[in-house]
């Protein structure tokens, strides 16, 4: 292997005849760890597709092989909180006489909004928890928090179908029609929201750890700003401009969508779509953009 003459020339590296070279320009080469341009950077995330749903895949089996229910306790967690939920609010505070189907109401509540807040705790540690990866292998980094996302929309499959069940065994009857076939759009548009959130805070706990502790509290408070398990209309009735706020809340909207379509039989405002669509474009982009903007940053 020998240099050329030609100014800026740094070597030549034989190819695979041993009589042929082949000049590397600085044309030629680029600062390894480099942030690629956006739209190659969507191509090599796209390009680890099947590596990402079979990473995904793979911990959510080792996330459960260790305890004796094992895949059990996909459908067991949603359940007691649910249960607990039901309890306290339906019971003890008596939420339940406020709302029809209330049972119904609040397994929606429980089982949705658990998917989103844990693909964003889980995305959270994601970086940190990845370091060694990331220093020893080059790869696009928003992969790890899109890992959890989908690890988090494996498990809610069964959640699913779990719910699907309880409400038709347990809820009062309910007249099922066509507008249930806007749920899989409405659940599509809580995916993109929710990974667009994942990556700004996997971002945001690469710079400051301390984010993983904040993001704890931060979901609490949005559980009970999400309309979980009681009834903005019965319980804001006179703060009307509070319950607006409240309402412009993209989990409510997701969970409003979804009750309307099975349990009243009602076809959700246009307006809530609008909103929704709205914030789940608008997130993803935000989220994704903020997150490759660093992306040299997250090995250090």
């Amino acid at each position: 292997m020998s240099a050329g003459p030609e100014t800026g020339t740094y070597a030549a590296l034989f190819d695979a005849s041993p009589t042929t070279t082949k000049l590397v320009t600085l044309g030629n080469l680029s600062r390894v760890g480099a942030r690629p341009p956006i739209g190659q950077y969507i191509r090599l995330l796209w390009a680890r597709r099947h590596f990402l749903w079979a990473d995904a895949r793979a911990k959510v089996a080792s996330g459960t092989r260790q305890s004796l229910l094992g895949k059990a306790w996909l459908i067991l967690n949603p359940l007691i909180d649910g249960a607990v939920y039901f309890l306290v609010f339906g019971l003890l505070m008596k939420n339940a006489r406020d709302i029809d189907n209330f049972v119904g109401y609040l397994l929606i509540g429980v089982f949705l909004f658990q998917f989103t807040t844990q693909s964003i705790t889980g995305a959270a540690r994601s970086v940190q928890t990845g370091k060694n990866l990331i220093r020893a292998f080059t790869f696009p980094r928003a992969a790890l928090p899109i890992a959890e996302v989908l690890r988090n929309l494996l498990n809610l499959g069964p959640t699913l179908v779990t719910l699907a069940a309880l409400i038709y065994f347990t809820s009062p009857a309910e007249e099922y029609t066509w507008r249930l076939a806007l749920v899989p759009a409405a659940l599509a548009l809580q995916v993109m929201f929710t990974t667009g959130i994942s990556l700004l805070v996997a971002r945001w706990a690469a710079a400051l750890p301390d984010v993983v502790n904040l993001v704890r509290m931060v979901t609490r408070v949005w559980l009970y700003a999400s309309a979980v398990f009681f009834s903005f209309d019965a319980l804001l009735a006179d703060q009307p401009e509070l319950q607006r706020w409240l309402e412009a809340n993209p989990m409510f909207i997701v969970l409003d969508i979804v009750r309307d379509c099975v349990l009243y039989a009602t076809t959700p405002d246009p307006m809530r779509w609008v909103w929704l669509g709205g914030w789940a474009v608008g997130t993803l982009v935000i989220g994704f953009i903020t997150f490759w903007s660093a992306e040299e940053s997250y090995g250090r």
